[in-house]
């Protein structure tokens, strides 16, 4: 088994890819890649993460729509517009948005 880096961010906070146009908030954590390898092997080879950091799961939005996004942790940067993310998804997972950060409801909490 890989190495496991450490976690960068957390669920609740919201994040922007560093290369695509999208942001979103995070809702899930894996600590190494978790998708499927026919997913991997989609992604070109010159912009392909290493398998061996965390990937998030994102509630993703850009300017056309909404959507699920899985993305390593190399591929995200914190996003600091302090603006909240627009997914039809974030009243089922979260209370609230505040400081930059969404609040994850209790029923979801480990």
């Amino acid at each position: 088994m890989p190495p496991v880096s450490s976690a960068r961010f957390a669920i609740g906070d919201v994040v922007r890819h560093r290369l695509f146009d999208f942001r979103g908030v995070i809702f899930d954590v894996d600590p190494v890649f978790a998708n499927s390898e026919e997913w991997y092997e989609a992604i070109p080879e010159d912009v392909r993460p290493r398998k061996d950091q965390p990937f998030y799961h994102l509630l993703a939005e850009n300017a056309e729509s909404s959507y699920i996004a899985y993305v390593s942790q190399q591929n995200l940067v914190a996003d600091d517009s302090d603006e909240p993310v627009d997914h039809p998804a974030i009243g089922g997972l979260f209370e609230r948005y505040a400081g930059g950060r969404y609040k994850l409801k209790a029923a979801h909490r480990h």
